[in-house]
């Protein structure tokens, strides 16, 4: 398990603290992919499938987590892709804040 995924399931089950309805996947470019559901986050393998799948690079991703990448920034620069429903994508921002 990488350093970063274990980094991200650490910061996403404090973010999430108030649940998430849905299933939403963060796959991290060369590192894998951590899932968030209703039980909260874990590492899953890449072809878990959910509603909504957000990729980003490494640097992007843990950008994003800290508040220093604007999720909405990245993706109209092409440095975040959304695949799936793009409903649970804006959901998901309004529970990360």
């Amino acid at each position: 398990m990488s350093d970063i995924l274990a980094g991200a399931v650490e910061a996403l089950n404090g973010k999430i603290s108030g649940g998430f309805d849905g299933s939403a996947k963060f796959q991290i470019e060369g590192q894998g992919a951590v899932m968030i559901s209703g039980a909260g986050a874990e590492i899953v393998d890449e072809s878990t499938e959910a509603d909504v799948a957000l990729i980003a690079d490494a640097d992007t991703f843990q950008g994003i987590l800290s508040g220093d990448v604007n999720p909405t920034s990245a993706f109209m620069t092409g440095k975040l892709r959304v695949e799936g429903d793009m409903g649970m994508a804006m959901k998901l921002a309004s529970v990360l804040g």
